[in-house]
């Protein structure tokens, strides 16, 4: 197969998948850069500013644009870093887990309703992909 027909292929169905799952939140909410770095910082604990920016792969201001909304909804907290008090650390704060895992259920809800249209053998298909999806976002 061409790889950059297969590559304009995956771009435009994860694209569209995206878009759709975007599409379904209220205007106001928190922005998918925000959710991100929610989902981040739950993963993988406090962070500082200029390395949620390397790992989420934006300019540091576009990170403190996005860490400020958060903290002003109250969604993330900061504090000095124990080591370096130049340093700010950012956590994720209860209401902040509270919200991502609202708007994790709304979209999986969705998601799932989508894929009870499909077969078992569909669905299964889908589950197979999924490493080589996260493979793939890793390398880009």
């Amino acid at each position: 197969m061409d790889t950059v027909a297969l590559a304009a292929a995956l771009r435009l169905a994860m694209g569209r998948t995206v878009r759709r799952l975007r599409q379904a939140h209220a205007v106001g909410d928190v922005t998918l850069s925000g959710v991100s770095v929610l989902a981040r910082l739950a993963r993988t604990g406090p962070d500082s500013p200029g390395s949620l920016a390397e790992l989420e792969r934006v300019r540091p201001q576009a990170m403190a644009s996005t860490l400020a909304g958060l903290e002003q909804r109250g969604l993330v907290s900061r504090t000095a870093d124990a080591t370096d008090g130049r340093r700010a650390i950012v956590s994720i704060t209860d209401e902040g887990r509270t919200m991502l895992e609202q708007r994790r259920s709304e979209s999986v809800s969705r998601l799932a309703h989508a894929l009870d249209e499909f077969t078992p053998q569909e669905r299964q298909a889908l589950h197979d992909v999924l490493p080589l999806l996260d493979r793939l976002a890793e390398r880009l």
